[in-house]
């Protein structure tokens, strides 16, 4: 079991090396065309994955699938496995393009350059899939040995569809999180952007390379004129600290969300975490037209509720869909959101068609 977890993660690791030390070495601009042409790939390695996980599990590689899934207490066959997977990486793919909404007025609020917002979302990604995985840890330990947990995940993910639909959730400006606010009044934070880097030592050459002043920052609080070799924080470090505490009240609702699928933990986190790969180029490609999709929020809270309502009543699913009722679940998924953008789009026409 360890090697398949190793293995797993080298391979990850590897895909990061590449994608920021080679394909993302020089920033730029990101275009729509290129940011699909990564959305492709990352999608075809996640797809690709599942490949592996119906075989492994069929086979019972390196001890995969030799354990009950404490969710529905069954021994997982290749199937039952890829239908978990799928189920699981559609779920949290959908769920993280409610995150792009945020990222975006993060990047607007700190007016970060187009060209440097890869390298934000890069490390913001990484330090999210540290973070995924240790609550992915703690979540699986605790379906594994009180079942009765399960319950109330699904209580949360009603409550917080309820909440999607019918109650004001809009975001706070991020001057007003905490993390933001405590970097600001004990460390020196510098008004400009120093290219890609995150810290700057005053009196330095790169201290004097200013390029883009960051719009949000207070006065009262900025310390450009600090005494030389001081460690000033850039607005880029202020943006990836927002991203990262975003991503973690994101994943409170995300995570439970996949234990409604299965409690595998190899599962949950390789869904999980090709989900969130392919975060950044969703976010390229959509960002400039997620105001379009009026009704994708809906249809997320539609997606929690049938998750956290499936959640509640999975024996009663099982004995009248059959052991691969995820299967089920993993099409009224895809109809809703296919729905939600479909009605967007058709209600945006409908406006433009009008004198």
């Amino acid at each position: 079991m360890f090697l398949v977890w190793a293995g797993f993660l080298l391979m990850i690791l590897g895909f990061l090396a590449l994608d920021l030390g080679v394909f993302h070495r020089k920033a730029h601009v990101i275009g729509v065309r290129e940011a699909m042409r990564w959305f492709v790939v990352w999608f075809g390695l996640g797809l690709l994955f599942g490949v592996f996980v119906y075989f492994a599990y069929e086979a019972h590689w390196m001890g995969l699938g030799h354990e009950a899934d404490p969710v529905d207490g069954m021994i997982n066959d290749g199937t039952t496995a890829l239908g978990k997977y799928l189920t699981g990486y559609v779920i949290e793919k959908s769920l993280s393009v409610d995150n792009i909404f945020v990222i975006a007025m993060i990047f607007q609020y700190f007016a970060v350059p187009q060209m440097y917002q890869h390298r934000v979302l890069f490390w913001g990604i990484l330090g999210a899939l540290v973070l995924r995985g240790a609550m992915i840890g703690v979540g699986a330990t605790l379906v594994q040995e009180f079942h009765w947990i399960l319950y109330v995940f699904a209580l949360f993910l009603i409550v917080t569809a309820v909440r999607m639909l019918f109650l004001d959730t809009e975001e706070r400006p991020p001057d007003q999180n905490f993390v933001v606010r405590y970097a600001r009044r004990f460390f020196p934070v510098t008004m400009h952007f120093h290219g890609e880097h995150f810290f700057v030592r005053a009196g330095t050459a790169a201290s004097h390379q200013a390029e883009t002043p960051g719009a949000a920052l207070l006065p009262d609080v900025v310390v450009d004129r600090s005494p030389p070799g001081t460690l000033l924080i850039t607005p880029l470090a202020l943006a990836l600290v927002m991203v990262e505490t975003t991503d973690l009240v994101f994943a409170v609702d995300s995570i439970p969300a996949i234990f409604a699928i299965t409690g595998d933990p190899f599962l949950v986190f390789t869904s999980n975490v090709f989900a969130i790969l392919g975060l950044r180029s969703l976010y390229f490609a959509l960002a400039g037209m997620v105001t379009q999709f009026r009704y994708l929020k809906v249809a997320l809270a539609v997606v929690l509720l049938v998750v956290g309502v499936k959640m509640l009543i999975a024996g009663w699913l099982r004995e009248i869909l059959g052991e691969h009722f995820n299967l089920y679940l993993l099409g009224v998924v895809v109809v809703i959101l296919t729905a939600g953008v479909l009605a967007s789009l058709w209600v945006d026409r409908e406006e433009r068609r009008l004198p």
